[in-house]
C-alpha cells in the first residue's frame, strides 16, 4: 500500500477506500486487522525531538511483542513477535528513527493504547467515514516513558551517510 503525506486520520474503512496510508492510518487499520485476527487493537505512540511521532499497532505471539507500522522509512515498518517486552521492541526502533539532518530523534513510548475503549462512539473507529484525529489527539496527552538520560542525548552521533540513504529507500517528499 503507497505511503501518503496527507493531513488526515483516516479510518480502517477509508483507508481500503482509497488503498494509501500514513503512519497513523497504517497503525490503525494494523490495529484493526489483528482485532480481526482475534488480537486487541493496540496502539503504541513514539515520540520524538525535531520530528514527526510515529504510531505502530502492537501485538503479542508467546509472550512476545511485534509491531505492524506504516512509514516512509525503510527501518520504520513490521517487527516480529520476538521482544521480550514493549521497551525492547520500541529499542528495535531507535537506529532506524532519524530526521532528514541525520540526528537520531527517538525519545520515549506510550504504554499501549486499546482502541476497543473508543467503541462506544458513533460511528464505531473502524468504520466512520470521518477522520479519527480524537485518536491522534489521545496519543499526545497521554504518559510516555523516557528511552535516554540527558548524558545519552548529549553523546548521540548524526547518523552515517550510508544509513541515511538506507533509509529513505522509496522516501516521498510530495
Amino acid at each position: 500500500m503507497p505511503y501518503h503525506l496527507a493531513r488526515t486520520a483516516w479510518s480502517p474503512r477509508q483507508v481500503l477506500r482509497e488503498r494509501i496510508a500514513h503512519c497513523l492510518e497504517g497503525a490503525i487499520f494494523g490495529a484493526a486487522a489483528l482485532r480481526v485476527l482475534g488480537f486487541p487493537p493496540l496502539l503504541l505512540d513514539l515520540e520524538a525531538v525535531q520530528d514527526t511521532d510515529h504510531v505502530v499497532a502492537v501485538f503479542r505471539v508467546a509472550g512476545r511483542w511485534g509491531a505492524i507500522a506504516k512509514s516512509n522509512f525503510a527501518g520504520l515498518r513490521y517487527r516480529e513477535p520476538v521482544y521480550r517486552g514493549l521497551r525492547e521492541l520500541v529499542m528495535s526502533y531507535f537506529d532506524s528513527y532519524m530526521n532528514l539532518r541525520g540526528e537520531r530523534t527517538l525519545r520515549a513510548y506510550s504504554p499501549p493504547v486499546n482502541l476497543a475503549r473508543f467503541d462506544g462512539r458513533r460511528p464505531g473507529w473502524m468504520t466512520t467515514p470521518d477522520d479519527l484525529w480524537w485518536v491522534a489527539e489521545h496519543l499526545a496527552v497521554i504518559r510516555h516513558h523516557a528511552l535516554l538520560t540527558p548524558g545519552m542525548v548529549r553523546r548521540l552521533a548524526t547518523v552515517d551517510r550510508r544509513s541515511r540513504t538506507a533509509a529513505l529507500v522509496g522516501y516521498r517528499a510530495d
